[in-house]
């Protein structure tokens, strides 16, 4: 994983796209029945009015035909025709999503992160996992289906129609989520902020995908490819395609960790997100300037620079500080910088076990020149892997049931989870604020030249802060270089 793009070896916590909505108390008392099958949608399905009829099926198209690449700005223009249309409900279940996205969020990040220890680091998306699950959980049949939604946080009763998860609920709830994130952080005439989500089902040849399937997971994304090509015969081969193949769809510069494939898969669901945000009033320093992996190690890196009026507060107990910066109109990159490079675990634990956003201070803004590096990460997980460490191996493994993904039973290889953030100067826009009004304080110089925390969150502008009912949550990520 690299921040820069320097080739620079980090280690990164990181979850992204983070998007709580403020609500009242009302949506908090007995929030699941807005994501559960109504009893009217249990009627039909267990009283079906005409003859269920088999449900169409396809073969993808081999994985070389030719496909046109992904359009980022089609992707973000549906996104926000999807968040025009939300309505007083549709807001109350994609804050009750995002709610439950937090928690598994910070839960599997744990998990990842211990499992590759501080060396190597770990990105996460809780958009991208909770997604991925939710794909599954559509694709599957009892008792699979019931295991992925406890698996997701929602209980389920064993007979109780009404009590099991309507999963295009969900899916168009985490739409609105996605879509609030970029309508927020920017109008079309500032540079908007970008989340493109792309999902690869690539089948061996001769399994056949359910139509009815593939087309629920457009509220996820619109940008679907079944591919098929040959798992059995040469492993690291089919990985090479996979990987060349999502290349040229997305343009995107990430990470492809795939190197081989299971010879008795059929079936490998991958995801991949793309974040890209532009610092307002920010600049590219000339040249390579130093960052301090330790006390006695420096890289070179890109940096940015801006003046602006940004919120800032030092904690002296916990020895770090905080600065807030503005993405867009309700979105904000905080930055939390410990004293040491040594006291970041601790800080990063200090995140983790507390409401960070209402434990913080809330300063006036005042004048500060910030200095940071330019960001661009990268990184990959299995899922499979993060079942196993939770002791849930098998949720998806032979035994599963996915009857409702295609014509026979896939073998489920692995399911990757891939991401690229950037945040980019955005020099061709002027600060939010005047950088110092006459008479205000002297200008506050603040560099993040060692490891810092950062976390992009947004909050629903349209609603009063004084009817929250739970704090704004954030996803928290720290960046060590």
């Amino acid at each position: 994983m690299t921040p820069t793009g320097a080739g620079l070896k980090a280690t990164i916590f990181c979850i992204l796209t983070w998007v709580s909505l403020t609500a009242g108390d009302r949506v908090y008392i007995h929030p699941f029945h807005l994501l559960y099958y109504s009893k009217s949608t249990c009627a039909q399905l267990e009283n079906p009015s005409v003859e269920t009829l088999p449900e169409p099926t396809f073969e993808p198209v081999p994985i070389q035909a030719k496909t046109s690449p992904v359009d980022e700005k089609t992707l973000r223009d549906k996104l926000v025709l999807a968040t025009e249309k939300l309505e007083a409900e549709d807001r109350q279940r994609a804050a009750q999503v995002a709610m439950i996205a937090n928690f598994m969020g910070f839960r599997m990040y744990k998990m990842l992160s211990e499992a590759r220890g501080v060396a190597s680091g770990a990105v996460l998306s809780p958009p991208a996992l909770f997604g991925t699950l939710v794909s599954f959980y559509l694709g599957s049949l009892d008792p699979t289906a019931s295991q992925l939604q406890v698996l997701l946080g929602v209980p389920v009763k064993e007979g109780d129609c009404t009590s099991r998860l309507d999963g295009h609920k969900v899916l168009t709830a985490l739409q609105a989520v996605q879509g609030l994130l970029v309508t927020q952080g920017g109008s079309s005439s500032q540079t908007p902020l970008l989340q493109s989500t792309v999902v690869g089902l690539f089948t061996a040849p001769g399994l056949r995908l359910k139509q009815p399937f593939v087309e629920s997971l457009g509220p996820f994304t619109p940008a679907i490819f079944p591919r098929s090509l040959d798992l059995s015969t040469d492993p690291v081969l089919a990985a090479q395609k996979i990987n060349r193949f999502v290349q040229a769809v997305t343009g995107w510069k990430m990470n492809l960790p795939l190197e081989g494939v299971s010879t008795d898969s059929t079936l490998f669901f991958n995801t991949y997100v793309h974040f890209q945000g532009k610092m307002r009033g920010f600049s590219q320093l000339t040249g390579l300037h130093e960052f301090w992996v330790d006390n006695s190690t420096s890289v070179s890196v890109p940096m940015l620079s801006g003046t602006g009026n940004f919120q800032h507060w030092s904690d002296a107990q916990n020895n770090f500080s905080v600065t807030r910066v503005p993405l867009g109109e309700s979105v904000t990159l905080l930055l939390i910088q410990p004293q040491c490079a040594s006291d970041l675990d601790r800080v990063e634990v200090l995140v983790f076990q507390h409401d960070f956003l209402t434990w913080i201070k809330n300063p006036p803004p005042r004048a500060i020149r910030l200095t940071l590096p330019q960001l661009e990460i990268r990184g990959s997980y299995n899922l499979q892997d993060l079942l196993a460490q939770a002791k849930l191996s098998t949720l998806l493994g032979a035994e599963a049931n996915l009857g409702k993904m295609g014509d026979t039973n896939p073998r489920v290889g692995e399911v990757l989870n891939s991401i690229l953030l950037e945040l980019q100067a955005g020099e061709e826009e002027q600060p939010t604020e005047s950088a110092q009004q006459p008479g205000s304080p002297e200008v506050l110089d603040v560099t993040l030249s060692s490891p810092f925390l950062f976390a992009i969150y947004e909050r629903d502008s349209e609603m009063e802060p004084r009817t929250v009912g739970v704090p704004d949550k954030l996803h928290p990520g720290a960046k060590r270089p």
